[in-house]
């Protein structure tokens, strides 16, 4: 099968089915296997095994891929987003971690259980209640605190949230540079917006755990003994980060504002498990905006590594290009 991206490897059965006996033993076989779509980075595929479990199989890009920055090691920090979730709020259901693998001639692959369920994209207008349950468990995850902000591992971070944030964005842009990607607006634009925000940034004084990616196709849902879907999974945790518990009320409202829907089900269910109202002061509205240009910049700057082009993708480029215009000029006004 062909590459969806040039990030992602072409597998066969008959790799996912080497693969998984990499990491289970030369007896374990693959009764049932096929790709999963929805993803653009990592080939992933499900399989059940002969003795009837069914994995997820993921398997990291090959060496020759160009990556951005941010995007180093990301299997590893996935397995250790799940384990770090099931070891610190085991009641928000994510994949258990089974196998994470180096080989020299296979790559770097990670192999989770499969969840329940069906991802929010497929449900609907039946998907409230999983918004809601969505929203609780992200507020649960943002009570685990790190020891520092912004990445794990070495990778880009820093002592305080200004100064890891304003290096998040830095190496986006640098990013942008390597691909000689246009962007609406000039590097050193950016860089003053971010630097302008810089003591606001840094009223944040504890480093929560950020899951970052939770658009709705990474949230998984299933009916309950009432017929009505509630939350059953949140995958694809490989982007997490430490900092502001706003930047997570970013991507499941994607292309749209928190503060203009804050009867949104995901907002309500946030606010209840956090046991206060959210409120959308200046300052907050301000941070919204700062992670709002942030998303919006990352989607700009990773489509070429992704195949996507202004000639295969007008729409995409236009919109991305609008929405961060209205963001710096958000960040500019007052």
């Amino acid at each position: 099968m062909a590459s969806i991206s040039p990030t992602q490897r072409a597998l066969s059965p008959d790799d996912t089915a080497e693969y998984l006996r990499a990491s289970f033993g030369r007896d374990r076989r693959v009764a049932d296997c096929a790709a999963l779509g929805g993803g653009g980075f990592a080939a992933v595929w499900w399989a059940r095994l002969d003795n009837g479990r069914q994995v997820v199989l993921k398997v990291a890009p090959p060496p020759t891929a160009r990556l951005l920055r941010y995007e180093t090691d990301l299997l590893a920090a996935e397995a250790r987003y799940f384990r770090l979730v099931a070891a610190h709020a085991p009641q928000v259901p994510v994949p258990p971690v089974l196998h994470h693998g180096r080989d020299p001639r296979l790559g770097e692959w990670l192999v989770t259980g499969r969840l329940p369920g069906r991802a929010l994209p497929d449900l609907d207008d039946a998907d409230d209640l999983a918004r809601y349950d969505f929203g609780a468990a992200m507020a649960t995850l943002h009570r685990i605190t790190g020891d520092r902000f912004g990445y794990d591992a070495g990778r880009t971070g820093g002592a305080t949230w200004s100064t890891a944030f304003a290096a998040i964005i830095e190496d986006l842009l640098a990013d942008a540079a390597d691909w000689d990607i246009t962007l609406p607006a000039p590097p050193q634009r950016f860089r003053a917006l971010v630097a302008r925000h810089a003591d606001l940034l840094d009223e944040i004084r504890r480093p929560a755990l950020l899951h970052f990616d939770g658009w709705d196709g990474n949230v998984l849902a299933a009916p309950d003994g009432t017929g009505a879907y509630r939350m059953c999974g949140l995958v694809d945790g490989e982007r997490f980060l430490y900092g502001d518990p706003l930047l997570d009320l970013v991507s499941p409202l994607l292309f749209r504002r928190a503060e203009e829907e804050p009867e949104h089900p995901f907002l309500r269910g946030y606010a209840d498990a956090v046991g206060t109202p959210l409120v959308f002061d200046e300052g907050v509205r301000r941070r919204l905006a700062l992670y709002r240009m942030h998303l919006h910049l990352l989607m700009t700057v990773e489509m070429p590594s992704r195949g996507i082009t202004p000639a295969n993708d007008p729409g995409r480029h236009a919109r991305l290009a609008e929405l961060l215009e209205r963001d710096l000029a958000d960040l500019a006004a007052g």
